[in-house]
């Protein structure tokens, strides 16, 4: 779950291990590059807001941070996103093809885009290979920065954001916790938002919201062993709501954090949020939890407050079903995702394959995503019991320049690895140095080397191990 405005290299740097890590990637290490200035972060910044970014970002016990990150609204820029963030218009698709049309990625097919029909299925290759091919000639470009995507079939993408597009993220959420009863509004002396995520690198970085009363949030590794004092840092800033990965929210099971932590509302995304897992958050803390299908490149596309299907969102997504190459919308067709997303301006995606699985039914009225087969929080066990999630594995498989791959690691702990453009031997002595497993690895000449269907590129038997 966004909202992440494009972290930047920070000006600082933190001092080097004593030994060479070579499981280091650069890209999450505080870099030379040069850095924007506060002011270019937050152009309606105040001395008090500034005052109290520094006391988050030189608290005794905050984390290293990797990065800085800030929104980059002005004051114009600001009052649109509080006031443009409604249900979009009944004709929204009507423009948005009108748009995509004009993308040079249709040029040679424009002249038959006439109807959503006659648009062609794209996917993830498609933004691969060139994803200016997708961004309007006429946009503004001073409106764009970037972040990235690790996806499920390899490289990682590089996707266009727009900045008031990606302010607009929290006041989605405002909406849905204030649907619920919870009305969130900033309070004086809390974070306003934590994103926790639980892996070995992440980007980490404390920020202001502007369309929010200037309050803090901050994105989060609460991995052990990136940060020795992260419950005395969360207790202290009493954030009011936290989302993130079901890894970087089981942490808030600890009984001191569940004893002095008082959220408004939990917002789960980017891997599946398991019914034990759901429950468990809800009786610790007795706030919504709210489960988020979505993906960067499409942003929300549904949500689910209860464990059941997922409730298309009212913004502008459409969802169709695409079965052996034939789209539907047919209510309880099983087949794989199919959105049509307008929200990002720099980005509008017609007909774009998620790559992941569902069936639309209809709740309450509205039509939903049952039975959704996305992302598995899929966790591995070093030789020494402790759990490495599937996220550190692609990190370190795309930096080995792999397009694609499967990885399965057996009862006995033993990985096995068929992997796409990358040398055998440096996949093979990496994920050695990550896992301390045996680790074997063949390669394949193309993706679609690697098997049918969707890909399950994780797959763990290892059903014990305590996360680092």
């Amino acid at each position: 779950m966004r909202p992440r405005p494009a972290p930047e290299p920070a000006s600082g740097s933190q001092p080097d291990d004593e030994r060479p890590d070579v499981l280091a990637i650069a890209e999450y290490s505080p870099g030379s590059a040069e850095a924007l200035t506060d002011a270019q972060r937050w152009p309606t910044l105040d001395d008090a807001s500034g005052r109290r970014l520094e006391t988050i970002r030189r608290h005794p016990h905050a984390p290293a941070w990797s990065h800085s990150a800030g929104d980059r609204l002005d004051a114009d820029a600001v009052r649109r996103v509080q006031t443009g963030s409604g249900p979009p218009r009944s004709d929204w698709l009507t423009t948005h093809l009108d748009v995509a049309r004009a993308l040079p990625a249709y040029r040679l097919i424009r002249d038959r885009l006439r109807t959503l029909d006659d648009f062609p299925v794209i996917g993830r290759d498609d933004l691969l290979r060139d994803v200016s091919a997708f961004v309007p000639y006429d946009c503004d470009l001073d409106q764009m920065m970037h972040g990235t995507s690790s996806g499920s079939t390899g490289h990682a993408l590089v996707i266009p954001d727009d900045i008031e597009d990606t302010a607009r993220t929290l006041w989605f959420m405002v909406d849905l916790v204030r649907r619920l009863g919870v009305d969130w509004r900033p309070e004086p002396g809390r974070m306003a938002l934590a994103h926790v995520v639980r892996q070995r690198q992440a980007f980490t970085y404390a920020s202001m919201i502007s369309t929010f009363e200037m309050a803090p949030m901050a994105r989060l590794n609460l991995d052990p062993a990136a940060w020795p004092d992260r419950d005395a840092f969360l207790l202290d800033m009493a954030p009011q709501v936290f989302s993130g990965t079901p890894a970087g929210l089981e942490v808030l099971l600890a009984p001191r954090l569940v004893a002095g932590l008082r959220p408004l509302a939990l917002f789960s995304s980017a891997t599946e949020l398991t019914a034990g897992l759901r429950a468990e958050l809800e009786n610790a803390y007795r706030v919504p939890v709210i489960d988020v299908y979505s993906l960067h490149e499409t942003r929300p596309i549904g949500v689910s407050t209860d464990g059941g299907p997922f409730v298309i969102v009212d913004r502008k997504v459409h969802v169709e079903i695409l079965v052996d190459e034939v789209l539907s919308t047919t209510p309880g067709t099983y087949g794989e995702i199919v959105v049509t997303a307008g929200e990002n301006p720099l980005l509008p995606l017609v007909r774009y394959r998620t790559g992941d699985h569902g069936r639309i039914v209809e709740v309450g009225g509205r039509r939903a995503i049952a039975d959704l087969e996305a992302r598995a929080d899929t966790r591995f066990v070093t030789s020494t019991g402790q759990q490495v999630p599937c996220v550190d594995l692609t990190q370190q498989l795309q930096r080995c320049g792999a397009r694609g791959w499967t990885v399965h690691q057996r009862r006995d702990g033993t990985v096995d690895v068929v992997v796409v453009g990358a040398e055998r031997a440096r996949v093979e002595s990496i994920l050695h140095a990550l896992l301390n497993q045996p680790v074997t690895v063949s390669t394949v000449d193309s993706v679609r080397d690697l098997g049918p269907g969707k890909p399950r590129r994780y797959r763990c038997d290892v059903t014990s191990g305590t996360h680092r």
